[in-house]
C-alpha cells in the first residue's frame, strides 16, 4: 500500500493502477471509501462522514462517470451522498436514506465527537446534517454491477444493519467488507443490529476466493483468516448461548465483539 496523496482531511492510497482508497484517518473512525475505476464507470463505495468534500477527492482520480453503492445507511458512510447523483442502497435501507434514519441528527453529532479529532478549519458542527434522498437503484443479494470489463458482486450481508452489504469482485479476489469484518470492536449491540443475522453474514463469506479484504474502518491489513476466525467465535458464542444483546464485549486476537 503506498501514501501517494495527503489532502488535508482525506488521504488517497492506491491499491492497485485502478483502484484507490479515500479515507478519514483524522476522524476517531478512520473510515474508508474505495474508488474502482472501469474501462466504462467508476464505482465509490461509500462517502464517508461528509465532513469534507469528497467529490473534490475522487475528480482527481478520474473523468468516468461515478455511481455510489452505500455499504450501509449509518452516519459514517452516507455522508457525502449529497455530492452524486447516482447511487444505490440495499432494499432494506431504502427509507433509512430517505429520511428514516433511526437517530436524531442530535445523537449523530455526538457520535460525530465522540473522540476529539483535528476537523478542518472550515467545518462547523452546527450545519452538519444527513444525507437524505432516494436511490437510483435498490440493491438485492446476488445482483452484479458493470464497470466495464470490471465486474462487482453484491452480498446482503445483515447483522450490523438490516441492509449492510459487502462486495465481491471474483477476478481480483477483493472484498470488500464494509462494518461486518475490521480489525477492532465490532458492533453488534444497537437495537436495530442482529447477532444471529451477523453470524449467518460471516458464514456466508468462507465460501468466497478472498485474496484481499478492505475494511470500512482503521487497519488496512486485515488477514483474511480472520473470517475463518470470526466464524469461530460468533459460533461458539451461539452454542453457548451467548450471541445476543447483553450488553457485554467479547475480545478476540484481532477483534472484539459488543453484544
Amino acid at each position: 500500500m503506498i501514501h501517494n496523496n495527503k489532502v488535508d482531511w482525506f488521504t488517497i492510497e492506491k491499491i492497485d493502477e485502478n483502484t484507490s482508497i479515500i479515507s478519514e484517518y483524522k476522524h476517531w473512525e478512520e473510515t474508508h471509501c474505495y474508488l474502482l475505476n472501469g474501462t466504462e464507470r467508476c464505482l465509490l463505495i461509500d462517502t464517508g462522514l461528509g465532513v469534507g468534500n469528497i467529490w473534490e477527492q475522487v475528480q482527481k482520480l478520474t473523468d468516468k462517470p461515478v455511481t455510489v453503492v452505500t455499504t450501509h445507511v449509518h452516519y459514517d458512510h452516507f455522508g457525502g451522498h449529497e455530492y452524486f447523483s447516482d447511487f444505490y442502497v440495499h432494499e432494506a435501507e431504502t427509507e433509512w436514506i430517505n429520511g428514516g434514519f433511526p437517530l436524531s441528527i442530535e445523537q449523530v453529532k455526538g457520535f460525530l465527537l465522540e473522540k476529539p479529532c483535528e476537523f478542518p478549519e472550515d467545518f462547523n458542527i452546527n450545519n452538519y446534517h444527513l444525507f437524505k434522498g432516494a436511490p437510483t437503484r435498490v440493491l438485492k443479494d446476488n445482483d452484479t454491477i458493470e464497470l466495464g470489463k470490471r465486474t462487482i458482486q453484491i452480498l446482503h450481508t445483515p447483522g450490523h444493519s438490516p441492509g449492510h452489504l459487502c462486495f465481491y469482485e471474483k477476478d481480483k479476489g477483493y472484498l470488500y467488507t464494509g462494518d461486518l469484518i475490521y480489525i477492532g470492536e465490532l458492533f453488534a449491540f444497537f437495537p436495530s443490529t442482529d447477532p444471529i443475522a451477523y453470524m449467518n453474514s460471516i458464514k456466508k463469506l468462507l465460501a468466497l476466493s478472498v485474496k484481499k479484504i478492505l475494511p470500512g474502518h482503521h487497519d488496512l491489513k486485515v488477514p483474511v483468516s480472520i473470517i475463518e476466525d470470526m466464524d469461530k467465535a460468533f459460533c461458539r458464542l451461539y452454542e453457548n448461548g451467548k450471541l445476543k444483546h447483553s450488553s457485554l464485549t467479547y475480545r478476540y486476537k484481532n477483534f472484539s465483539i459488543k453484544l
